[in-house]
């Protein structure tokens, strides 16, 4: 398995397109790839100008190749630029340490 977590700082006139952008993105990267196994988004309490995506890829691969081939990942990719500040993106890898606890297709309230 493989984890991307991103830590995403948005225009605070830019933060419904933003919503909408990775709501879209999340939903169909769930529904149309089946190498995804979760991709949650959350608003941070502390800013609401800030955002953490939480993914989880049955392997490298499923997300550098298949999720960032998709459609809506290029769509997504058009509104991020808009609605992310310059700087405002950070990745962070990571492999899971129990990935027997990782249940697929669940989405966040």
């Amino acid at each position: 398995m493989f984890t991307v977590l991103v830590d995403l700082t948005v225009h605070p006139d830019r933060i419904d397109e933003f919503v909408d952008a990775i709501g879209a993105n999340s939903r169909a990267s769930l529904r149309e790839e089946p190498g995804c196994l979760r991709f949650d988004v959350h608003r941070r309490v502390d800013d609401p100008t800030r955002f953490v995506l939480h993914e989880v890829y049955v392997d490298e691969d499923a997300f550098r190749v298949a999720h960032r081939e998709a459609p809506h990942y290029a769509r997504w990719r058009e509104a991020a630029a808009r609605c992310v500040v310059d700087g405002g993106h950070v990745n962070t890898f990571a492999t899971p340490l129990f990935p027997a606890d990782i249940t697929a297709g669940e989405v966040s309230a």
